[in-house]
């Protein structure tokens, strides 16, 4: 017969081993605390960093050029006028079209023959409109060796003629684009870069 351990050390025993499971308890219980967390902690880091990176995302993308805006934009936006360019606004870099060969027509009527060269440039900042005045330069060069042929000599030796020729020479070169369907507004400016008289 084996031998049965005093009540007393039983007691004890049971209570070591209440402890131990209160220690364990404790012990597992932390552990199990902390890896609960370690999830929360890492959702909570992936929503921050990428509400971070959506921020940065909107505060940084690009902003939509005209030609995009433009695309994007209804037919029937397309049909309304331009509005005008506010005075302050900034302005594309311009670019230049220029007739070659130069103009060369003789005026001035009979008897009194005198001949003009000129070259002319044509400045936009709309490169479209520059190509559709390459696309239309015969009709254009057409308008204008009717234009200089139809001067005097006593207008094309002043400095007003001249600035008047000029101003008359964009409005032909508008004219032309505009019987063509192009926005012959968009041509800003013609200047003089050679004026010869004979």
């Amino acid at each position: 017969m084996s031998a049965k351990p005093p009540a007393g050390e039983a007691k004890d025993k049971d209570k070591d081993k209440e402890k131990g499971k209160e220690k364990g308890g404790e012990a597992a219980a932390p552990s199990d605390k902390k890896k609960s967390k370690l999830p929360l902690i890492i959702i909570a880091a992936v929503v921050v960093l990428g509400g971070g990176g959506a921020g940065a995302w909107f505060a940084f993308k690009p902003k939509p050029t005209a030609a995009v805006a433009a695309a994007d934009a209804p037919a029937a936006d397309k049909t309304k006028p331009e509005a005008p360019e506010k005075p302050g606004a900034k302005k594309g870099p311009p670019s230049f079209y220029k007739f070659d060969p130069a103009f060369v027509v003789n005026f001035g009527g009979e008897g009194s023959a005198r001949y003009l060269q000129v070259t002319v440039e044509a400045m936009s900042r709309d490169a479209a409109v520059i190509e559709e005045l390459k696309t239309d330069e015969p009709a254009v060069r057409n308008d204008l060796v009717m234009l200089f042929s139809s001067q005097d000599n006593a207008t094309l030796m002043s400095a007003e003629g001249k600035e008047k020729l000029r101003s008359a020479t964009l409005d032909a070169i508008r004219k032309v684009l505009n019987s063509e369907g192009s926005k012959g507004s968009k041509i800003e400016a013609v200047y003089f870069t050679s004026f010869v008289i004979q």
